[in-house]
């Protein structure tokens, strides 16, 4: 059976669509099957699996949708076919995102350089724990050596397990977005940090 892997935060901007693209490119790169659930109406994962399917003609990851109830329900039946399955959520903590984290082997929660991002991993993190997951943090869009980050990163290994890889504040997240790739598919900085994280959260999951 798949592993699933939940994307959750509470405040909007903190690149859950980016960091379960990443993910989710790295790990087909390495030759795992792969699928992708988007359960936020915004549907910014989907935009970005349109782009990507029109500039490769075959999708190289499974995409589907599905309502925050129907997530249990698509999880279940991806979890048969593929190796990891990865649901993006949308930005709110409440009894609609409990269907995505029970389902959960990992939830990942981004958290940037900003002290509101922090707090607000507090209403997931109480969620993950009633549902008995297991919650990794992962530093996004962070300043390489600010005093900010520092703090950041010093707070959040207070309240969660927290990645050994961060991600810093890169245009190349970005810009792939946009084209329909993942930064793990570049080249430089970017490309490095990202197939740190993609191994670092393998490795954790075991698959």
């Amino acid at each position: 059976m798949g592993k699933v892997i939940t994307v959750a935060q509470q405040k909007g901007g903190a690149g859950k669509t980016t960091l379960a693209v990443t993910l989710a490119i790295g790990l087909v790169r390495q030759g795992l099957r792969v699928a992708l659930v988007d359960s936020d109406p915004q549907g910014s994962l989907g935009r970005w699996f349109m782009t990507r399917a029109e500039r490769m003609g075959e999708p190289d990851v499974e995409f589907s949708t599905a309502s925050a109830w129907g997530v249990g329900y698509e999880c279940k039946k991806l979890r048969g076919t593929h190796d990891v399955v990865i649901v993006d959520t949308p930005p709110k903590v409440d009894s609609d995102l409990r269907p995505a984290l029970r389902e959960a082997d990992l939830v990942l929660v981004p958290v940037t350089a900003s002290h509101l991002d922090l707090w607000a991993t507090d209403g997931v993190l109480d969620l993950v724990a009633r549902e008995s997951g297991r919650a990794l943090i992962v530093l996004n869009r962070m300043s390489t050596g600010t005093r900010l980050s520092d703090e950041v990163a010093e707070a959040a290994a207070g309240v969660a397990q927290l990645a050994d890889t961060r991600l810093a504040a890169r245009v190349a997240y970005a810009e792939t977005l946009g084209q329909g790739l993942a930064a793990v598919e570049g080249r430089g900085a970017a490309a490095s940090e990202a197939k740190r994280l993609v191994n670092e959260i393998r490795a954790l999951l075991a698959v």
